[in-house]
């Protein structure tokens, strides 16, 4: 039997976390069934999203810090900073 890896389990209960929080949103969606609070829902969805997507790859990069060398680290910190240009531009 396996031992779990402490980083990847908190990185799973994260997601698992912020995919319970997306089902609730599309249920209060359904059960308000209006909308602008449909609307006003998915805003809030919008403000969860880049927080998980930054928090489960900081732990990520913590958990790799010891075998990644500057480079690849750089390289991986350059590319989320892409993402979130991209997520955040309008």
């Amino acid at each position: 039997m396996s031992v779990i890896n402490k980083i990847v389990l908190s990185m799973a209960l994260i997601r698992i976390f912020s995919g319970s929080i997306e089902i609730m949103a599309g249920l209060l969606m359904l059960r308000y069934n209006q909308i602008e609070k449909a609307l006003l829902v998915n805003s809030g969805l919008a403000l969860v999203g880049p927080f998980v997507l930054l928090t489960t790859t900081t732990i990520g990069l913590v958990g790799m810090a010891d075998k990644l060398s500057a480079g690849k680290m750089l390289w991986v910190l350059v590319g989320v900073s892409c993402i979130f240009i991209g997520i955040l531009k309008k």
